[in-house]
């Protein structure tokens, strides 16, 4: 069994996006490097106090997975199969010939199948017991996402749900590493997903004052670390990954996009919705995650931050990036192309870190125009900033004070 050490990279062989940005890894990449917002108008929202949110443009699970397959699938299963399957196409594997039991699925998700429950509950207040679909429970259970992955695919090894809210899709990939690096499975499908606009949802965040109030211009209303910004828009999405041992994927001759290098988490134990403004404990999640990759602050060149666009964690984490890194490193936030995709969001931004490293490109933070003075980083705005980059982290934190951090380096 191989042992935990430091630098222990795991093969990232397959890649599956669904997003606001659009379906598909080629397509969503092309919309976040364009910098182009995807906030819009949102008609299940309407004379709501906030009216817009990030959605999968054009997504039809009828045609996507067949409409007997999808009718028993909440939107947020949808649009994890969809995303899982090209993920499996992209790594060349063929689950008919895999060994099922050293196959494992590590997916993350914040609110599970609440549209399912929401829809449900709506029946049981106007219809009564009868008319409540007998697919209640294993559509919006949490852990169902993981299930339905694995019986997409025949992955009969573990199964786990990761919930650490806005972290959840770090968190995911972080433990599928784990798995690997513990011998436990050959091949782990990792990832986030997250459907959380429903109206009762939004009222929720709305009630917070976490969502941005910017209806006049919702596509300006996402706006990481800009002087104006005013709270994060809702989004939607999945985010599928391949993992293998890196050995293993090099020698079948697969693909391979990158390396995640690195995982460190924390807990801030401050506070249920606000971040610890000294930071220390997320500032411990990176540190840990440099370590584990066997990496120095200063080999890193990129940081993909969770960027929420609200006035708190904005600060907070520009202070965080700046004491490990000082201004070194180009940041940027994709979150103000796409939303916030709760548990989903982590695992896009991997994605895009990935990318990044692959490419040699860090793509803009849309709708930043004014710097807050307060954020003393590199921030990249405008348009995509070339230059070679040899390492780069993935910041995530969420509600709870959950932290997770991923170091991704180059194949």
């Amino acid at each position: 069994m191989p042992q935990a050490m430091p630098g222990f990279g795991v093969a990232v062989t397959g890649l599956g996006l669904v997003t606001p940005a659009g379906i598909g890894v080629d397509e969503v990449w092309r919309r976040v490097l364009s910098g182009e917002p995807t906030a819009a108008p949102d008609p299940a929202l309407e004379g709501m106090p906030v009216d817009f949110s990030c959605r999968v443009p054009g997504f039809d699970p009828d045609r996507e997975l067949g409409r007997r397959a999808a009718w028993r699938l909440d939107r947020s299963s949808q649009l994890a199969v969809v995303a899982l399957r090209e993920a499996l196409r992209d790594s060349g594997l063929d689950p008919s010939t895999w060994d099922g039991a050293r196959v494992g699925v590590v997916i993350g998700t914040a609110l599970g199948g609440v549209q399912t429950y929401e829809a449900q509950q709506r029946e049981l207040d106007s219809s009564g017991v009868g008319a409540v679909s007998p697919l209640l429970v294993p559509m919006s259970a949490p852990n169902m996402v993981a299930g339905y992955l694995a019986m997409e695919c025949g992955a009969s090894g573990p199964n786990l749900v990761t919930a650490t809210a806005c972290a959840s899709g770090a968190t995911a990939i972080g433990t599928a590493r784990e798995l690997l690096r513990g011998g436990r499975c050959d091949v782990v499908i990792t990832g986030g997903v997250d459907a959380p606009i429903t109206r009762t949802m939004i009222a929720g965040f709305t009630r917070m004052g976490a969502l941005s109030r910017r209806t006049s211009d919702p596509r300006a209303a996402s706006r990481p670390f800009d002087t104006a910004r005013d709270g994060f828009v809702a989004g939607e999405g999945a985010a599928v990954l391949v993992l293998e041992r890196n050995h293993d994927a090099r020698v079948r001759g697969a693909r391979v996009h990158g390396l995640i290098s690195g995982y460190g988490a924390s807990a801030d134990a401050h506070h249920a919705t606000t971040p610890d403004p000294s930071g220390a404990a997320a500032e411990r999640a990176v540190r840990s995650a440099l370590e584990d990759a066997g990496l120095s602050a200063h080999d890193v060149d990129h940081v993909n931050a969770h960027g929420t666009s609200t006035k708190l964690n904005d600060v907070t984490e520009a202070r965080l990036v700046r004491g490990v890194f000082g201004d070194g490193v180009a940041v940027t936030s994709t979150k103000g192309v796409t939303g916030h995709a709760l548990g989903a969001a982590g695992a896009i931004e991997a994605v895009c870190t990935l990318l990044a490293l692959r490419d040699d490109v860090v793509p803009p933070t849309a709708n930043l125009d004014s710097l807050d003075p307060e954020v003393e980083v590199d921030v990249v705005a405008k348009e995509p900033r070339p230059g070679r980059l040899r390492a780069a982290v993935s910041n995530s934190f969420g509600f709870g004070g959950q932290n997770a951090v991923l170091v991704v380096t180059r194949s």
